[in-house]
């Protein structure tokens, strides 16, 4: 019997329909599985009332079925998962810190814990106190609960290095796939007639800023924004209010290959993330070959580098978009700095390498 065995918990199972954790988690388990470990991934369940389990692409699929909804469904199914969790052997690795506090039945039954702590996901305003509270709580004692510590971003690795060694933290970021094929064109939008935001809708990621930029005048092109808006939310319910006619919004698109086609299809991509480390989002329009515009701080510089030009508010980035419309060199020249950038520091064979090389000291 193999002694690499690894359970995957924190996010909603594989394959992935959600989120940058569902991706990596996805990518991760087929990694391994193919280099020889035995891979179980905790899978979230709308229905039934017995824990199941299954096999998908080699890896074990342990499905925890959890009929509440909201926040607290995904507390009761990170405490379904870890209890089962540490009733077996092996090493466990948490995607996310939101809650922690549960690592401590690890401790207790000696099982080895490794953490990625995500962003500083406290800090979003979407949030109302008592959550912020809590992830704040859990933050602080994932640092001190977990036998060692993932940073995706070199800023997120000091900012806890501020509570625990540095030796305890392995920086390693986020990966994406290399995407150079002229996809299929969605919604009948035309290659390079179009720019592209892909993020939740959420004021931290200045979507409205965005949207007010590229309205302020025509464009003759089309805006396209993906995610979930919903009636009755004041911030989503602004930025579609502040939208000219030449922005689109697709709502939330979970299939992967369109997807795919709006970022590289795209002429370019608007990433107005302000809170986190290494999003995914921005690692992928790398992958894309994507010219970016990014809002200006220390986690987008970090990721992009000169793949990017940075605004810090709407006037900046409307200057931007100005400027882009109007100079295809500078285009080309960003999208030619993606591509290099990702190749140097986001692809999946790196970054999952370097996870399965933390792994391999702790089994």
């Amino acid at each position: 019997m193999t002694n690499k065995k690894l359970r995957i918990l924190g996010t909603r199972g594989v394959p992935a329909a959600h989120g940058g954790f569902e991706t990596f988690a996805e990518h991760l388990a087929v990694y391994l599985q193919e280099q020889g470990w035995q891979v179980t991934v905790y899978c979230q369940a709308c229905s039934g009332n017995a824990i199941s389990e299954d096999t998908w692409r080699g890896i074990r699929r342990v499905h925890v079925p959890v009929t509440v909804q909201g926040a607290i469904s995904t507390v009761l199914f990170d405490w379904k998962s870890t209890w089962h969790a540490c009733r077996e052997s092996g090493l466990v690795l948490t995607l996310g810190y939101n809650t922690a506090v549960f690592g401590l039945i690890y401790r207790l039954t000696g099982t080895r814990n490794i953490i990625n702590m995500d962003g500083i996901e406290w800090r979003r305003q979407k949030w109302p106190a008592w959550a912020r509270f809590w992830l704040w709580l859990n933050d602080w004692l994932g640092c001190f609960i977990g036998n060692h510590l993932i940073a995706d971003h070199p800023e997120i690795k000091a900012l806890l290095s501020g509570r625990v060694s540095p030796n305890k933290i392995a920086m390693i970021p986020y990966g994406a796939d290399c995407i150079k094929m002229h996809a299929p064109e969605p919604y009948g939008l035309r290659r390079e007639t179009y720019a592209v935001v892909i993020a939740r809708a959420e004021p931290e990621n200045l979507i409205l800023d965005m949207v007010r930029a590229w309205s302020r005048k025509t464009r003759k092109l089309t805006l396209v924004v993906l995610g979930d808006y919903q009636l009755g939310l004041p911030y989503q319910l602004a930025v579609k209010a502040a939208a000219s006619d030449e922005v689109l919004f697709t709502g939330a698109i979970y299939d992967k290959e369109i997807v795919q086609a709006l970022r590289v299809n795209a002429l370019f991509y608007l990433h107005g993330h302000t809170v986190g480390g290494t999003n995914p989002s921005l690692v992928e329009a790398l992958g894309a070959g994507n010219a970016i515009v990014a809002h200006d701080n220390k986690f987008n510089r970090w990721v992009a580098g000169d793949a990017a030009l940075y605004f810090s508010d709407e006037d900046g980035c409307a200057a931007i978009i100005d400027t882009l419309l109007t100079d295809d060199k500078q285009l080309a020249k960003l999208k030619s700095q993606a591509l290099r950038r990702h190749q140097e520091a986001f692809t999946w064979e790196k970054i999952l390498a370097e996870y399965q090389a933390l792994f391999e000291q702790w089994i």
